[in-house]
């Protein structure tokens, strides 16, 4: 039956690429690298909510149903913690000093999240050691690709709100408001991902290597903003009646670590596909006892390479008789 399966996966792509894909995450340590980013960005999490709403105090004092429709939309589909946020936005104000808090925290907790999605990419395109950026520079492209997130989430933010007053005022255009508001959402967040895909990895991609993944990113956010976000509250919801508020911590940490699983998972789907990184063996992640396909032995010719730590460093990689029973 197993050789059966094998051999029928191998022949249809259908088959044979989804495996393909979900045994290259594990084979990358995929929960362990989103387990890293999740860390990172729970740190960065309040930190940036205090400097958006810090910032909205200064800027948008004068407008206080415009802040609120911007609070709202940015933070309501948060499970658990977006409410808590908006119960309490009323108390904050601009502050000087808060706001200095607010950006180092973020910046500790953003460029630490960046550094370890950098580290994933790396790992997951096999670049080698030598050609990753040093310390400087690797942080210096994270501190870009900060201000690039920062500002994609606060162009999503103004146009969600923007849907949102005209869809309130729009009369009977109002569903036709909402799809656009969607569609929107989808657009800017695909072409975030797209983006950061490109940047995230120290290898040169071009856009259609990355674009498959950035679509399928930007989809999987958005599903999670609206679905996922409502299913992960009513199952955290007991969690947080039983343990309080550190309920609202496995709140944050669970979301946050679905969305970094969605990002390394689409990275994935972009190597596998641009290196044709399929069919797999079947039984390759549990027994030595399985003749590999070339994808195989492509795949675990780039682990060892992208141990090379020296530009002058040579690996070679040869492949015996698997062991008999």
């Amino acid at each position: 039956m197993v050789t059966w399966l094998d051999r029928y996966q191998r022949r249809h792509t259908w088959l044979g690429f989804p495996v393909a894909v979900i045994y290259k995450f594990f084979d990358d340590r995929g929960p362990h690298l989103a387990a890293m980013v999740t860390y990172y960005g729970f740190v960065s999490l309040f930190p940036l909510s205090l400097l958006f709403l810090s910032a909205l105090g200064f800027f948008l004092q004068a407008h206080p149903g415009l802040r609120q429709q911007f609070v709202r939309t940015a933070v309501a589909d948060l499970p658990v913690i977006g409410p808590q946020l908006q119960r309490n936005v009323s108390e904050l104000r601009g502050s000087g000093t808060r706001l200095a808090l607010s950006v180092l925290g973020a910046l500790y907790g953003g460029l630490g999240a960046m550094q370890a999605a950098q580290t994933g990419f790396n790992l997951i395109h096999g670049v080698p050691r030598h050609e990753q950026p040093n310390p400087v520079r690797s942080r210096f492209r994270s501190l870009g690709l900060l201000l690039m997130l920062g500002s994609a989430v606060l162009l999503s933010a103004a146009a969600a709100t923007l849907v949102a007053f005209a869809y309130a005022h729009a009369g009977r255009f109002g569903p036709g408001l909402w799809l656009l508001g969607y569609l929107l959402t989808f657009a800017i967040n695909a072409g975030l991902f797209t983006a950061a895909m490109q940047l995230l990895t120290a290898t040169k991609l071009r856009t259609r290597q990355v674009v498959a993944g950035g679509l399928i990113a930007g989809a999987s956010w958005v599903i999670l903003q609206t679905q996922g976000a409502q299913l992960l509250a009513a199952w955290l919801h007991h969690a947080s009646a039983l343990y309080g508020t550190f309920g609202i911590v496995l709140a944050a940490f669970a979301w946050i670590y679905l969305q970094s699983l969605v990002l390394m998972f689409s990275a994935e789907i972009n190597v596998v596909a641009n290196r044709r990184l399929w069919p797999r063996a079947l039984l390759t992640p549990f027994t030595d006892d399985v003749e590999l396909t070339e994808a195989d032995r492509r795949l675990y010719s780039m682990y060892a390479t992208t141990q090379r730590f020296k530009s002058f460093e040579t690996v070679r990689v040869a492949f015996g008789r698997p062991p008999q029973r």
